[in-house]
């Protein structure tokens, strides 16, 4: 299997997923630059955490309009499995690949640790090795982590099961997110759930060596796709 990562400026994620993806996962990964135009010989695109465009206007509103989104329009819509992480969500959601958006952290504080995050959606392309009420404890690190979309799109994701995870506590008591996402929302999906976003890091996460491998359970799931590259 061989999977893209994007690197737009500004990524910082990128190395993490470039690493951890081969060393870990165990499948074969190449860096994606932003200007490129094309994805051919991929079976799976991650759009990795970090600060692309220094987050100029918004978090993602500028790496939306790079020239490698163009080709990821496409991909998304022809079911190849699309992940964002962290900065990455944001950028999917500014390309409206997810619904929402994610705004700054109630707090308006950075944050950074390990958080829980129990799922509901186990059936997308990166959950599928994953069973509903699974909780996977994984790093995050993040300025503009609260999710937010307004009521009448709250409605549809949450009758279309579109959530695939939310903030909880260790036993997956869902908790009212410290960023103040709502609905402790963590991660959303598209309807076709492909295309899947998500404010912790499973890259970061991959070898009890760095911390915990929760996140490998989750990136587990690429590999039963079968997703042939284009």
């Amino acid at each position: 299997m061989h999977v893209g990562v994007v690197s737009f400026p500004g990524s910082n994620g990128d190395h993490d997923a470039l690493a951890n993806l081969e060393a870990d996962l165990g499948v074969t990964v190449r860096r994606v630059d932003y200007r490129e135009t094309t994805l051919v010989g991929l079976d799976a695109v991650v759009l990795p955490g970090g600060f692309s465009y220094g987050d100029a206007l918004r978090c993602g509103a500028i790496a939306r309009f790079a020239p490698i989104m163009t080709e990821l329009q496409k991909a998304a819509a022809e079911g190849m499995p699309i992940l964002g992480i962290c900065n990455g969500f944001q950028v999917l959601c500014e390309a409206h690949l997810l619904p929402g958006v994610l705004l700054r952290n109630k707090t308006l504080n950075f944050h950074c640790y390990w958080e829980h995050i129990r799922f509901e959606n186990v059936h997308t392309a990166w959950t599928n090795n994953l069973e509903v009420g699974q909780v996977l404890r994984l790093p995050i690190a993040h300025g503009e982590g609260a999710y937010f979309i307004d009521p009448d799109g709250l409605a549809r994701i949450e009758s279309n099961g579109q959530v695939v995870a939310r903030y909880s506590d260790p036993e997956g008591h869902v908790t009212d997110a410290a960023n103040g996402a709502i609905n402790a929302i963590a991660s959303v999906c598209n309807e076709q759930g492909n295309v899947v976003g998500l404010m912790p890091h499973p890259e970061r996460a991959t070898n009890d060596l760095i911390g915990g491998s929760d996140g490998l359970l989750m990136l587990q799931s690429l590999l039963n796709t079968g997703t042939p590259a284009p």
